[in-house]
């Protein structure tokens, strides 16, 4: 099994979040995927960017988190 960084786009409305991951390779099934922590890190972050309370929506959540706005500067949380 193998590790590697990937950095994940997900765009929601007029906002875009780059969101890093780690993808697994393996030489049986779907590979690659991703762990069950990261696909939820994901999750979170994109019901954040349909919410569009960003800093209210990602303040419990861990930091290094992207946002990107066609209006507004980039975002660090």
């Amino acid at each position: 099994m193998n590790k590697r960084h990937f950095v994940k786009y997900i765009h929601e409305g007029e906002y875009v979040a780059e969101v890093d991951v780690e993808l697994i390779d393996t030489a049986e099934g779907w590979a690659p995927y991703l762990s069950l922590d990261d696909a939820e890190k994901l999750d979170e972050v994109r019901i954040a960017l349909r919410s569009g309370d960003l800093k209210a929506r990602m303040a419990s959540s861990p930091s290094g988190y992207i946002f990107f706005s066609a209006n507004l500067p980039a975002l660090y949380l």
